[in-house]
């Protein structure tokens, strides 16, 4: 049986992250939208105030060397209800040949004992309507759907136009 582990991200491990997002896009067919670069990876997870944080998870083949198996960028956000902050997971993505092993649920676990740890109120996070077997794993590990939330964007030109 391989081991595996997860880790934060390293600064050195923003390439790594960048091909792990582009499969996610990949995945959830949203390739054009996907500008990300190492860059700007390396400005919002590491710059002396981070904007979000990421987690690694990595498979430990038989000689020892680490392979990334998947992937978890979050921030924290507030809760005016509960006056407390949340742990926001923006993302989670595992490479579909390392699926049906348990990572998901295990990065899930990490990033939930990072919520209780920090002193967060709430672990939030979205999923497609689409993404059926994402929903229904979300659903097996205690979480609950919101079905009267929707999210809202505004982004590009609407967000340039609004704002003026």
């Amino acid at each position: 049986m391989s081991q595996f582990l997860i880790r934060p991200a390293r600064k050195e491990d923003c390439l790594i992250i960048l091909d792990l997002i582009r499969g996610l896009a990949k995945y959830e067919k949203l390739e054009d939208q996907c500008v990300a670069t190492v860059e700007l990876l390396e400005n919002s997870l590491f710059s002396e105030k981070p904007d979000c944080y990421s987690v690694i998870a990595w498979e430990l083949d038989e000689l020892g060397d680490e392979i990334p198996v998947g992937f978890a960028l979050y921030f924290f956000n507030y809760s005016t209800f509960l006056s407390r902050r949340g742990l926001y997971l923006e993302d989670l993505f595992v490479v579909p040949q390392f699926r049906g092993k348990g990572y998901g649920k295990r990065i899930m676990q990490f990033l939930a004992k990072t919520a209780v740890e920090k002193g967060c109120g709430r672990f939030e996070w979205s999923v497609l309507d689409w993404n059926q077997p994402a929903i229904n794993f979300y659903q097996k590990i205690g979480a609950v759907v919101m079905p009267d939330w929707r999210i809202c964007r505004m982004t590009g030109k609407s967000l340039k136009s609004f704002a003026k």
